[in-house]
C-alpha cells in the first residue's frame, strides 16, 4: 500500500480536493464543511511525502495513463513545485479552518466550499503541469473558481470587482495561448522539457515568450497591470482573499518562472530581465504609497499585495548574470513567495476577523483592538515583521537573499529597492500596529461597537499561518534544500 501511494503521489495531491469538491457540492448542507477539513488534513502528509520523494530521488515524473509527454500528460514535481505544493497546502489548511467560522451564514455561502477545493485541485495541478497547454487549462480552471469566489458574496461591489477580474483573466489568457501557439510553430512541441532543449533565439519564439509573459503580468497583477487586483482581494469574503493573495497570483507567477529561468533565460528576448525588474521595483514603490493613503484595512493588505509582487519580479534581474548571484536570488524569490504566502493570508484573515466583530475594518476606528481582539491583533502584527523583512521571519531571510545577489552582481540598485520597501512597509504597518496599541476610539470613530467574540477557530487559524512565516526565518534550511532540488542550470549552485 504504502508502495503504491509512493507511486502515485503526485496524482493523490491532486485527486484529493478534486474529489472533495464535488461531493461537498453534492451533498452540501452540514455536510460540506467536514469534508472540505478532511480533505486539508489528508492533503497535509501528501504533501510532504511528496516534498521528502523529491528530495530522495531529485525530482518525479508521473505519466498520466501510461502516456507520457510529448504526446501524453506529465505531472512534473521538483523542488520547486513541492515547495509552493507544500505552502499551499498549510495555507489551504489555515483557510479551511477559518472558513469554518467564517461563514456562519451556511445557505448563502454554500458555494464556497466546492469551489474552494475545486481552485485547490486547479493550483495543485498547475504546479505539477509538464506542458505549456496544460498550465493555460489549469490557470484556466484557477481563474474560473476564483472569479466566482469573488463575487459570492452577490454584493454590488462583489459583482463588479468579480467582472473586471474575469475581464482581466480572460484578457491574460488570450496572450497567453496565442504564445503558446507560436511556441508550437517555432519549437514542434510544448512539453517543457523537450521546449527546453529545442529553444533557439529567433523572431517567432521571442514573440510568443513576449506575448505569454504580458498575459501572466496581468493574470499576476503586476503593476500597471494591477487594476483588477485591489477591488477583487478588497471586496471578496475574507478566506477568498487569503487565497487570491496568498496563492491565486503565484499560479500565474509560477508559470514565468518556467518559461525565464527553466525553459529559456532573460536573455532570450534582449532587456526583458530588465524590464520585468523594472516593473517589479515600480510595484513596490507604487504599492506602498497606495497602500499607506487607504483608510480601510483590506485595502491596505490588498494594496501592500501588489507593492510585494514587485519582490518576485526583482528575480529575473537579479539571475540573468548566472553564478553565486543567481543561486542566491533563487532562494530569494522563493523564499519571499512561501514567506508573502504565509503571511499576507494571516494579514487577510485577520482583517476578516475585524470586519466580522466590528461590522467595518475602517482603519481610523480600530485604536484598542489589542486590548479587545489581542489574538487578531498579535496575527496582524507578526505578519507585518515578516512583510517588513524583520528578522527572524521568513521575509528577512527572502530580502537578505536578494540583497546579497544584488551586491554580488554589482547591481546594488536592486538591493536600494530592497531596503526601500522595507521601509515603507514598516510606515504603513507601523500605522496600523500603533492604532492597535493606542486608546479605543481614534480619531473620533465608533470603534466602541463591538459584536462580540470571535470564533476561536478563526483567530487561531490566523495566529498560525503568521507564527508559520515567522518560523521560517528560524527554521527554514529544509526549505532551502528543497528548492534546490532539480533547480534549473542557471541557477546551478542552490543549497548545500
Amino acid at each position: 500500500m504504502a508502495e503504491w501511494v509512493t507511486t502515485h503521489l503526485p496524482a493523490l495531491v491532486i485527486l484529493v480536493p478534486l474529489t472533495a469538491a464535488p461531493l461537498a457540492f453534492l451533498l452540501g448542507g452540514t455536510l460540506a464543511r467536514p469534508i472540505a477539513l478532511l480533505s486539508a488534513l489528508l492533503s497535509q502528509p501528501l504533501a510532504l511525502a511528496l516534498a521528502f520523494t523529491v528530495s530522495a530521488e531529485g525530482g518525479v515524473r508521473y505519466e498520466i495513463g501510461g502516456w507520457g509527454g510529448p504526446l501524453g500528460i506529465d505531472l512534473v514535481a521538483d523542488g520547486l513545485a513541492a515547495t509552493l505544493i507544500l505552502v499551499a497546502t498549510v495555507v489551504g489548511l489555515g483557510v479551511t479552518v477559518y472558513a469554518w467560522g467564517y461563514f456562519a451564514d451556511r445557505e448563502r455561502y454554500r458555494y464556497f466550499w466546492p469551489l474552494w477545493l475545486f481552485l485547490w485541485a486547479s493550483l495543485y495541478a498547475l504546479f505539477l503541469s509538464g506542458d505549456l497547454f496544460n498550465l493555460y487549462v489549469c490557470l484556466e480552471l484557477v481563474s474560473m473558481a476564483a472569479v466566482a469566489l469573488v463575487g459570492l458574496s452577490l454584493r454590488r461591489d462583489a459583482l463588479l470587482a468579480a467582472m473586471r477580474y474575469m475581464l482581466a483573466a480572460i484578457l491574460g489568457s488570450l496572450f497567453y495561448l496565442l504564445g503558446v501557439a507560436l511556441v508550437y510553430a517555432a519549437f514542434g512541441s510544448i512539453d517543457i522539457a523537450t521546449v527546453r532543449e529545442a529553444v533557439r533565439a529567433d523572431v517567432t519564439g521571442q514573440a510568443a515568450f513576449a506575448l505569454m509573459t504580458v498575459g501572466l503580468m496581468l493574470k499576476t497583477a503586476l503593476f500597471p497591470l494591477h487594476f483588477w487586483l485591489p477591488p477583487a482581494h478588497s471586496n471578496a469574503p475574507s478566506p477568498v482573499s487569503a487565497v487570491l493573495s496568498a496563492l491565486v497570483v503565484k499560479g500565474s507567477f509560477y508559470i514565468l518562472v518556467r518559461m525565464w529561468v527553466d525553459v529559456a533565460d532573460p536573455s532570450f528576448v534582449p532587456g526583458s530581465a530588465a524590464l520585468l525588474g523594472v516593473l517589479g521595483a515600480s510595484a513596490i514603490v507604487w504599492g506602498s504609497v497606495q497602500a499607506m493613503r487607504q483608510e480601510r484595512l483590506k485595502m491596505l493588505v490588498a494594496y501592500s499585495t501588489v507593492a510585494q509582487i514587485g519582490y518576485l519580479f526583482l528575480l529575473f534581474p537579479l539571475v540573468a548574470g548566472g553564478g553565486a548571484a543567481a543561486a542566491d536570488a533563487w532562494v530569494g524569490g522563493m523564499f519571499h513567495a512561501a514567506s508573502h504566502a504565509l503571511a499576507k493570508a494571516a494579514m487577510f484573515l485577520a482583517a476578516g476577523t475585524v470586519l466580522a466583530r466590528f461590522g467595518h475594518d475602517r482603519i481610523a476606528g480600530l485604536g484598542g483592538l489589542s486590548r479587545r481582539a489581542p489574538v487578531t491583533a498579535m496575527a496582524f502584527a507578526l505578519a507585518g515583521v515578516t512583510m517588513m523583512g524583520l528578522p527572524p521571519s521568513g521575509g528577512f531571510v527572502a530580502k537578505w537573499q536578494m540583497i546579497r545577489a544584488a551586491l554580488e552582481s554589482g547591481a546594488w540598485w536592486w538591493a536600494v529597492v530592497v531596503v526601500a520597501g522595507g521601509l515603507l512597509a514598516a510606515v504603513y504597518i507601523f500605522r496600523v500596529v500603533a492604532l492597535f496599541l493606542g486608546r479605543e476610539g481614534a480619531e473620533g470613530e465608533d470603534a466602541d461597537v463591538d459584536a462580540g467574540r470571535s470564533p476561536a477557530t478563526m483567530e487561531w487559524a490566523t495566529l498560525a499561518l503568521a507564527l508559520a512565516a515567522l518560523a521560517l526565518g528560524v527554521l527554514g534550511q529544509p526549505l532551502v534544500e528543497l528548492i534546490g532540488v532539480g533547480a534549473p542550470a542557471l541557477v546551478a549552485g542552490v543549497g548545500p
